[in-house]
């Protein structure tokens, strides 16, 4: 996966000389076209997770070490998008992880700038190392020492979004955390433990959400002094923009898994090939787990290990450091290179 730093210029020409100044380049160029397309690179194409890597340990960070293959993350992205849906009225905050950040992180773009080159006469003057270095040295705010004592808060808020889903997963609120754990287990006992196929589940469910809707909505506008909130139609309206997203995003994973199922057939690619069979030995060991297993032993991580992290943060990361024994140096702070 290669992507590059890129500025694109849309340069409207005259009879005349134009100059052109973008970030640390200067160029005069005299063209005979009212209007051309530039890509502006350094010209030293690199991977984008080499180029990642590198900022990340400027900034303090460990180098990301473990691959996780894009037709895996994809569900778990779709599923992170639509548990946000459910549940940002109640204060969670838009996620790092969506479908469409994972699609922009796995695909392949190289831009050319030899028409720039080549018409303009453009070359940079600032290598990619010095960019890089400058980068970090401008982010500096971002370093791991400033991000920990931003706020206060700790690196697993942060990854929960900060808002009232994290303070019930961490116990912040312990009154909170305990009425999210009943809820929970009701569900459970109502829809679960019945041992139920899938569809008697969600008929289950829909009826019950019927029922309330209807008594919600012949309720009055106020009871003993609290106002009730009606639920607008609206709310379950399904706009043309999301069902594009959706049949987008639905071509996408088909499109992803027929590109891994053509490399598969040229027999030339042994690391994807493995990527895939121990996919689907995960996800087979997982299927294997009854739902009722699978529910439980869910409820107890959430409200667990988030909050094991949170408390013994520090140690946890020394302990993972160690074990992977990972010392290598920013490749940009090397002086000889």
């Amino acid at each position: 996966m290669e992507i590059i730093c890129m500025t694109l210029l849309m340069l409207k020409m005259w009879r005349m000389p134009i100059y052109v100044l973008s970030g640390h380049w200067h160029l005069k160029a005299q063209l005979q076209r009212k209007l051309q397309a530039y890509f502006i690179t350094n010209m030293e194409p690199i991977k984008f997770w080499e180029f990642m890597s590198i900022i990340l340990e400027g900034l303090g960070y460990e180098r990301p070490r473990i691959k996780i293959p894009a037709v895996v993350m994809m569900p778990i992205a779709h599923l992170v998008e639509l548990i946000y849906k459910l549940l940002a009225p109640y204060g969670m905050k838009v996620p790092q992880l969506t479908p469409s950040r994972i699609r922009l992180l796995s695909c392949n773009r190289t831009f050319d700038c030899s028409k720039a080159k080549d018409r303009l006469g453009y070359s940079p003057i600032v290598s990619l190392q010095e960019g890089l270095e400058r980068t970090i040295e401008s982010y500096s705010h971002l370093r791991v020492e400033q991000q920990r004592k931003k706020d206060g808060q700790s690196k697993m808020q942060r990854y929960l979004g900060g808002g009232k889903v994290a303070d019930v997963l961490l116990w912040k609120d312990v009154k909170q955390s305990l009425a999210t754990i009943l809820i929970l287990l009701a569900f459970y006992y109502n829809f679960i433990a019945p041992g139920d196929t899938l569809v008697a589940i969600i008929s289950k469910f829909i009826l019950l959400t019927a029922v309330f809707l209807y008594i919600h909505a012949n309720l009055p506008e106020r009871i003993f002094g609290c106002t009730i909130e009606k639920v607008p139609v609206s709310a379950f309206h399904c706009s043309e923009e999301k069902s594009r997203k959706a049949a987008l995003s639905a071509v996408t994973q088909w499109n992803t898994a027929v590109g891994v199922f053509k490399s598969l057939c040229k027999g030339n690619d042994g690391i994807l090939f493995l990527k895939v069979v121990v996919t689907l030995v995960i996800v087979g060991f997982l299927g294997a787990i009854s739902l009722k297993h699978l529910y439980l032993s869910g409820i107890v991580i959430m409200f667990t290990a988030f909050y094991i992290y949170e408390k013994k943060e520090d140690e946890i990361d020394g302990i993972i450091s160690r074990v992977t024994n990972f010392r290598r140096k920013p490749e940009v702070l090397k002086k000889d290179m």
